[in-house]
């Protein structure tokens, strides 16, 4: 079985929302981790397993950062994880994939499932085995707990129900990791 760590240097975890239903406000998260257990060289056999702190989220404000963090949307205190474990994944064709998988944020866990584009793998500068992955999908953020909303004057919301995920991860087989990145 071949081991897989995410390489947070090379990698980002980023969300989409729309904002007021007109614009969209983007955001990460500074703090992750991620694995792939995996035999094939192709990964078609993967098992994927992530997480996000959730108190590292970052949207480049502050105050808007602190109300993410509050019980009005992820509850860190209470829920300081965000967590996914893919329970399948179908290859579609040669890069491409959907991964099912439970994601959990607040204590709920739901099903979703992502599409994945396998860039491919490469050794790095310092003879490191790397492999490249792209993934994105959309969750309902109220399937998940996070309810909190204002109306604005015009009878909109200010936070849209739909959040888009984009992950971009260089992962790097565990036993390349003691070596220089």
């Amino acid at each position: 079985m071949n081991v897989w760590k995410i390489d947070p240097v090379h990698s980002e975890i980023k969300f989409k929302v729309k904002h007021l239903v007109i614009s969209t406000v983007s955001g990460h998260f500074d703090k992750f981790d991620a694995t792939i257990e995996s035999e094939n060289e192709d990964f078609s056999d993967a098992k994927i397993t992530f997480e996000a702190d959730a108190s590292s989220i970052n949207t480049k404000n502050e105050q808007r950062d602190n109300h993410l963090k509050s019980a009005d949307f992820f509850d860190s205190a209470n829920h300081p994880k965000l967590t996914f474990k893919s329970t399948s994944l179908k290859k579609l064709k040669d890069d491409g994939y959907k991964m099912t998988g439970t994601m959990t944020m607040r204590g709920i866990s739901k099903e979703i499932t992502l599409d994945v584009t396998y860039n491919g793998t490469a050794k790095d500068l310092y003879g490191n085995d790397t492999a490249a992955f792209e993934i994105s999908g959309k969750l309902n953020r109220f399937d998940f707990g996070l309810q909190w909303n204002a109306l604005t004057e015009a009878g909109g919301v200010a936070v849209g129900s739909d959040i888009k995920i984009e992950i971009f991860a260089e992962m790097k087989k565990a036993a390349d990791m003691s070596k220089a990145a």
